[in-house]
């Protein structure tokens, strides 16, 4: 590996690193008001659905989009185990175990 290649490397970690570092350090003194605090708690359900949902669907340039089947399935015990117990745990392993059970069949 050259210098230059390892300078490249640190200066990529580098340039992700800060931008999630710096708000962490800017905020860590300041008291934030509590409607700033409410609305950022709903920003990772916010991120996660937008990652669910964007892959129940397949898109296809200049036609409408389809509904991937094999996310749809899984996505059907992986919703109920989450409204049933809310165990993160439980309901990534019941997607993985679901997702692995319709490849299987369905390839």
């Amino acid at each position: 590996m050259s210098i230059y290649s390892l300078l490249i490397i640190l200066g990529s970690g580098l340039v992700t690193w800060l931008p999630r570092i710096i708000p962490f350090i800017l905020v860590r003194k300041l008291q934030l008001p509590d409607m700033v605090i409410r609305f950022l708690s709903y920003v990772p359900i916010c991120i996660l659905t937008a990652l669910f949902v964007q892959n129940l669907f397949i898109v296809r340039s200049g036609s409408f989009p389809e509904f991937n089947l094999e996310y749809c399935l899984a996505a059907i015990p992986t919703i109920i185990v989450a409204l049933l117990t809310k165990n993160l745990m439980l309901i990534v392993v019941t997607g993985i175990c679901a997702m692995s059970v319709i490849r299987y069949f369905m390839n």
